[in-house]
């Protein structure tokens, strides 16, 4: 990866590599996950801390037999161990079911795949029955080996009292001197074992990632099957291959999205909700028929139905807008509740505050909610009329009705029903000349 980061750690579709794998792992109710690691362990364990994992060092990298010796102290309470890889993203929990299943009599399950071009991969060696025999290594191959086109991906499982004891026999004796897990089958073989195999569903869930090519490449096929899973339950995608989710997508009937938008951790979208182009959604709720035109950020916010956001709006964490609110072009929105109807339509700042219902909110308009070290509270009444230019020194207090005069400070209690501005009077000065530069200056 040519990277300071741990490979596992790079990301796919918002998350690690390593997430996706455990994540399959988890769905599978495993009894116990071990993570094998070696460089960068110590990143890798606070990057996935949230993930309950025993971890097991492999101080020296021996090749994939002898990571897996690693871990084996660890399972000898379990009776099948699934070997899975970490920059093996996209592996389904379905198509490793089917692995389990089909080694449910067998002491070991190999999965396999069919490749138009097998090289780099070790192939799947058969006798004239199709029983499994062996895998060979690409540099150990002999040339008709090489015309193999079933690889082996390395996934297996495999009883646990048979996986070691066949990881105990394996040797080194190879053209990388390493312990190869897939050494395994063709002990296996000789002792018997009728050796089950399987196929994933398709070629790029066993895809490993070695570089950023690779990892582009598994990016843009993820989010292709994501792209269609949504349009087949109605979402209308303006353009299926400029659309990428980082997470999870829950939308209603008839919502329709423009190009290039990102849809990061949870994201619930009501019927008829339309998201306009270059818009980030991550974390948030937006309500029925509601309009998100372009450019807009929509972060761990609540939005309700039928309003009208944007464009060039951000609602940041803790924006909660009530129905039928417009947030137009250049509003930022932190941590507030806008009312029934509302309208804060241009250039404005609105944080820390509570807005009623009817309110409207004129352009360049801020809350001054931030004193250097905490934060304070701007209240604003039902029906209230902010004029354009206006700053609200919180805390403050606007009362239902309220009309502010445009260019105030409005650091008081604005009463009820009344006109509160503050305004130096106008002053003209006759004579005045503006400086002039000199001539040749």
């Amino acid at each position: 990866m040519r990277s300071r980061l741990p490979k596992v750690l790079h990301r796919l579709a918002g998350k690690p590599l390593l997430a996706h794998v455990l994540d399959s792992a988890l769905a599978l109710a495993a009894h116990r996950i071990c993570v094998v690691y070696g460089h960068g362990g110590e990143t890798v364990q606070r990057s996935l801390a949230s993930y309950e994992c025993t971890w097991s060092e492999q101080a020296e990298q021996h090749g994939t037999g002898h990571a897996v010796m690693q871990a084996i102290p660890s399972m000898q309470d379990v009776e099948r161990v699934l070997v899975l890889y970490g920059d093996v993203p996209l592996i389904e929990p379905a198509t490793l079911q089917r692995l389990l299943d089909a080694a449910a009599d067998s002491s070991l399950g190999v999965m396999t795949a069919m490749l138009p071009d097998p090289t780099g991969y070790g192939r799947i060696v058969r006798d004239a029955k199709g029983r499994l025999l062996r895998n060979v290594e690409q540099e150990d191959a002999t040339e008709a080996e090489l015309e193999i086109d079933e690889i082996n991906t390395g996934i297996l499982v495999a009883d646990r009292r048979s996986l070691n004891d066949w990881l105990g026999r394996i040797g080194n004796d190879n053209a990388q001197s390493e312990y190869y897990l897939t050494d395994v089958i063709a002990l296996a073989a000789a002792d018997g074992v009728d050796v089950a195999t399987s196929q994933p569903a398709t070629l790029e869930e066993v895809c490993g990632v070695n570089d950023r090519v690779q990892l582009a490449a598994l990016e843009r096929y993820y989010q292709r099957t994501r792209a269609e899973k949504l349009m087949r339950a109605g979402v209308t995608l303006a353009d299926p291959h400029r659309f990428d989710i980082r997470g999870q997508l829950h939308a209603g009937m008839d919502v329709t999205i423009d190009v290039n938008v990102v849809i990061e951790g949870e994201v619930r979208l009501g019927d008829g909700v339309s998201i306009g182009p270059n818009c980030l959604l991550r974390d948030c709720e937006i309500g029925p028929d509601t309009h998100i035109f372009s450019n807009c950020v929509i972060d761990n916010a609540k939005v309700g139905a039928n309003a009208r956001i944007g464009p060039y709006s951000r609602l940041r964490p803790e924006a909660i807008l009530s129905n039928d609110v417009h947030v137009g072009n250049f509003v930022e929105v932190k941590k507030s509740w806008i009312g029934l109807g509302s309208k804060v339509n241009h250039l404005t700042y609105i944080g820390d505050a509570r807005i009623g219902r009817g309110v409207n909110v004129g352009a360049g308009t801020i809350t001054c909610n931030y004193d250097g070290i905490n934060k304070h509270l701007t209240k604003i009444g039902d029906d209230a009329f902010i004029g354009s230019n206006a700053s609200l020194v919180a805390p403050v207090e606007i009362g239902e009705g309220a009309t502010i005069g445009a260019g105030s400070v409005i650091a008081g209690r604005a009463p009820a029903g009344k006109l509160t501005l503050t305004r130096a009077e106008q002053v003209t000065r006759d004579g005045w000349q503006r400086p002039r530069k000199k001539p040749g200056s």
